[in-house]
């Protein structure tokens, strides 16, 4: 993070107390996935064209990465401001859609399709794609702090890679913590799958 992001010091409102919870499990339930697997496990598809546990993981890893450096200047620009409320926060109707539609799979089985920018890499080993992930949630954790205090809803951050959609800090926080829900779920269907090989 930038030097001057500020991380504060005061307990995190309940809302982004949510968010820490919901990124430290996800941080426990890719340990469960990924433990006593070999290289081949990992990269196993269930059928063509469907995602390996590996390519689950890892394209968490890559869209999470590429939203850190707009959070960051968004914040420092927010801070600068004096943009700060204590919530709680309620946000549009279009951060309200964009958060269902990354989180966890509707019951109609429809859900945002991933941008190719964010295609997860094929066979990659455990001990490098786990870390990683790992790694992100502790990045997460510290936006949520550094965000503290700051009016979530006003704040807005454009797509990494499509400048006119812009979402709400907040509505960001909400939809990465669905998004990676969605896709360790999808993972566990990977591991739970009657082919999944044995070790």
């Amino acid at each position: 993070m930038p030097a001057s992001t500020v991380v504060t010091a005061q307990p995190l409102i309940p809302e982004l107390q949510q968010r820490q919870g919901q990124f430290s499990a996800a941080k426990d339930t890719a340990r469960a996935l990924t433990e006593g697997l070999t290289d081949e496990q990992f990269n196993w598809h269930p059928e063509s064209g469907r995602w390996s546990i590996a390519e689950c993981v890892d394209h968490l890893t890559t869209t999470g990465i590429k939203l850190l450096p707009g959070m960051d200047a968004a914040i420092e620009r927010a801070r600068n401001r004096g943009k700060s409320a204590s919530g709680p926060f309620r946000y549009g109707w279009f951060d309200n859609w964009f958060i269902r539609g990354t989180g966890p799979m509707p019951a109609t089985g429809k859900g945002m399709k991933h941008p190719k920018q964010y295609a997860p890499r094929a066979d990659q080993p455990v001990e490098r794609v786990l870390p990683a992930f790992l790694e992100l949630q502790d990045q997460l954790i510290q936006r949520l702090h550094a965000a503290n205090g700051l009016d979530l809803a006003r704040i807005k951050i454009s797509s990494p890679i499509l400048r006119l959609l812009r979402i709400s800090l907040g509505a960001w926080f909400a939809a990465t913590a669905g998004h990676q829900e969605r896709h360790l779920e999808q993972a566990r269907r990977v591991r739970e799958h009657p082919g999944f090989p044995g070790g």
